[in-house]
């Protein structure tokens, strides 16, 4: 394989003319993103099988001649566990390249892991173990040495031999459709742009929370995703979790009192103390109505949900036997508790989820399908009743 570092526009525009009728391309970023809210964007290695090229966007400032080739929805992207990369397109240009293709969603699906990592998957499908000295790397740093960019190539260098061994394998079992759900989630802008306030759902330590804190969380968290966004800081540089967890436990309505929040310094309460305990108010005075519900805190279950629990990962571990699946890639027993409760708007009735165990486990919980175990072997079996 011909392999190229990228540096100038000339050596971009020339790359670009020799991959321009590619039926599809591998792509990987490098990026850096412990002092920023938003990925800084430092590297892009990017393959058709026979060419293969890092791409420094740190000197090249003009990559417009390579957008439109990354745009063009006659060219399938390839990715692997692709979610971080392609936040950083979306973030830079507004919208992402389609269609898309993830070797990890597409390694799940035959078996071959739940969220299986890139190195794991490149040793298990092809046999090759890749050097791990750089992950560690800074890629913002200028030069990068030929170790450095070695492993920056291998990312795209062998997705192009597993992006081809994993699509004959899916085509070999009737499966290349069954991921399009998937990958249109990848392809959602929503995905990358998500509600400020729905930020406290991924707050650690909510699930000790309940009724008008969860609406302080709400509130607290929100704002400090848009100061984040606005200033480009991370966010636990703003205020760490724990902090916003203690404030929506206490709800200090005094700046005395904020003083006694472990974690929330001196200076972040002279500089956003009167913000805070404002928002707090504000929060604490909204309607029941409006405050929100962690949909993710587990119910408790009755004896008998309970059972039935055990009977649908019963069916479960049936059902992903039978498609040569952990059980673990279709589903959690969370999903099965949740199943159970009555939910639907779940990951498990969705996609290839759906075809393989969701619509089966519905049946099973409706009492239109059972277990039978005869002669040492576990079937499901309409029921007769």
């Amino acid at each position: 394989m011909q392999e190229n570092h990228i540096q100038t526009e000339a050596q971009l525009l020339e790359f670009c003319n020799l991959i321009r009728n590619s039926e599809w391309l591998a792509l990987d970023t490098e990026f850096v993103r412990e002092k920023t809210y938003y990925p800084q964007f430092c590297l892009l290695q990017i393959s058709n099988g026979e060419l293969a090229a890092t791409v420094d966007p740190i000197q090249i400032k003009d990559l417009s001649p390579l957008l439109e080739i990354l745009y063009d929805t006659k060219i399938v992207k390839v990715f692997h566990a692709g979610r971080q990369d392609l936040e950083i397109f979306y973030n830079l240009w507004g919208k992402l390249p389609t269609p898309l293709f993830d070797t990890q969603l597409a390694a799940s699906l035959l078996g071959l892991g739940d969220q299986v990592g890139y190195g794991n998957l490149v040793e298990l499908v092809l046999g090759t173990t890749l050097e791990k000295g750089h992950s560690r790397t800074d890629w913002s740093r200028r030069p990068l040495d030929d170790a450095q960019l070695r492993y920056a190539l291998d990312d795209v260098v062998y997705l192009c031999d597993l992006y081809l061994e994993l699509k004959r394998r899916l085509q070999e079992q009737h499966r290349e459709h069954w991921l399009q759900d998937d990958f249109d989630q990848l392809a959602n802008p929503l995905t990358y742009d998500p509600d400020p306030k729905d930020a406290w759902k991924r707050i650690k330590g909510r699930q000790q929370l309940k009724g008008v804190q969860l609406a302080v969380l709400q509130s607290l968290t929100a704002w400090r995703e848009q100061v984040a966004k606005q200033s480009n800081r991370p966010k636990r540089w703003i205020l760490k979790d724990e902090v916003l967890a203690d404030l929506s436990r206490h709800q200090p309505r005094e700046m005395a009192q904020l003083e006694k929040i472990r974690g929330l310094e001196a200076g972040s309460i002279r500089k956003q103390g009167e913000t805070l305990l404002k928002l707090i108010a504000e929060a604490k005075a909204l309607p029941k109505e409006q405050w929100p519900r962690d949909k993710k805190r587990p119910a408790k279950l009755s004896v008998q949900q309970e059972a039935m629990t055990d009977l649908l990962f019963c069916g479960l571990r049936l059902l992903a036997e039978q498609n040569q699946i952990t059980p673990a890639a279709v589903a959690s027993r969370k999903e099965l508790e949740a199943l159970v409760s009555g939910e639907r708007d779940l990951e498990l009735m969705h996609g290839w989820r759906r075809v393989i165990a969701g619509n089966m486990l519905v049946q099973i919980l409706e009492g239109r399908v059972w277990p039978v175990f005869s002669d040492g072997v576990l079937r499901l079996h309409e029921s007769s009743s």
